[in-house]
């Protein structure tokens, strides 16, 4: 894929007009003020995978609607006191999958809390929770970008994101986590969940989204037919008469929006070849984020990014900050 969006210098001021609702804050406010009211009950169980120097916890707790939600936690055994968190979120259709898929922040010396994504880990990593969608859905594009997406209340990422902030209240409730040194990560979907757990989530130190997804909704889904913002694309395209509707829900889950309410230390990464996330969707975010901040460019990458070269930036990105 050849260099197809704004040019880099363009990219680096790139401020596109906002679309943000009244009620957005009160929105999200309610939203968590309703989840809270479920008991957080939050488990972290032994779980034996055969690593030698990683403790490994097979994490549930209760997410949106008191639902369950599933996740590991994976610690360095040799810890002589409480340590900084990593929470992580994950790409869209991967599961949580097994620890001995995440062990690079345990191993340099981090806590490390990965979220399953409720209803997903079927199309690269095996899942554990379902999605529980008791308010119901509109008909929909196969997929999730569309499920219930006619009404803020019913959209499918309303429940994912307040699964995020409540995975944070779950690394909180750890004894052996600091709580005062809590990063949150995530490549593509997590990337974007990672944007908006940070702005919804209090006490966030750090961020680093990679190459986020759930950006600047409208440029995507009008610049390129790639899933999974096709998805949306595919579904305005047959239900013509709801197209104001779509995105009037989608600005109450766009990073842009987020990006506003950083207050997190940010290091961001974008691959300006990316025909997935745009580079424009991502400089949208990344400039309008308020917080302290840093961007990666990975000038010939596709939506891989930096890939283990930028996992690389982050571990020194922490280390520098933590130690």
């Amino acid at each position: 894929m050849p260099l197809f969006d704004l040019p880099l210098e363009q990219l680096q001021t790139y401020l596109p007009p906002r679309t943000e609702p009244p009620d957005f804050d009160t929105f999200w406010a309610g939203t968590l003020a309703e989840a809270r009211r479920h008991p957080l009950n939050a488990r972290f169980e032994p779980a034996s995978f055969g690593l030698r120097t990683v403790e490994t916890f097979d994490v549930t707790f209760n997410g949106y609607g008191g639902q369950p939600i599933k996740g590991w936690l994976l610690l360095p055994v040799n810890r002589p006191s409480a340590l900084p968190c990593v929470v992580e979120y994950i790409g869209y259709g991967g599961g949580r999958g097994f620890p001995t898929d995440w062990l690079l922040w345990s191993s340099a010396g981090f806590a490390h809390l990965v979220m399953d994504t409720r209803g997903q880990g079927s199309a690269w990593r095996p899942g554990s929770t379902p999605d529980l969608a008791p308010d119901g859905d509109n008909p929909q594009y196969p997929g999730f970008m569309t499920r219930g997406i006619l009404r803020p209340q019913t959209y499918y990422y309303r429940r994912v994101f307040t699964d995020a902030v409540r995975a944070v209240e779950a690394a909180h409730s750890f004894r052996g986590i600091d709580s005062q040194r809590i990063a949150l990560t995530g490549a593509s979907q997590g990337g974007g969940i990672a944007l908006a757990a940070a702005a919804l989530a209090p006490d966030i130190a750090i961020v680093m989204p990679d190459v986020p997804f759930l950006c600047h909704f409208r440029r995507a889904t009008e610049l390129v037919d790639t899933r999974p913002y096709s998805e949306i694309a595919h579904f305005c395209r047959i239900h013509r008469d709801q197209v104001d509707a779509v995105f009037r829900t989608l600005a109450y889950f766009d990073g842009v929006n987020f990006a506003v309410r950083g207050r997190a230390r940010a290091l961001f990464s974008v691959g300006l070849m990316d025909d997935i996330c745009p580079p424009s969707t991502v400089f949208a975010a990344y400039n309008y984020f308020t917080g302290t901040k840093e961007i990666r460019v990975y000038p010939f990458n596709n939506h891989e990014g930096g890939e283990g070269f930028h996992n690389l930036e982050k571990i020194r990105f922490l280390q520098q900050l933590w130690g």
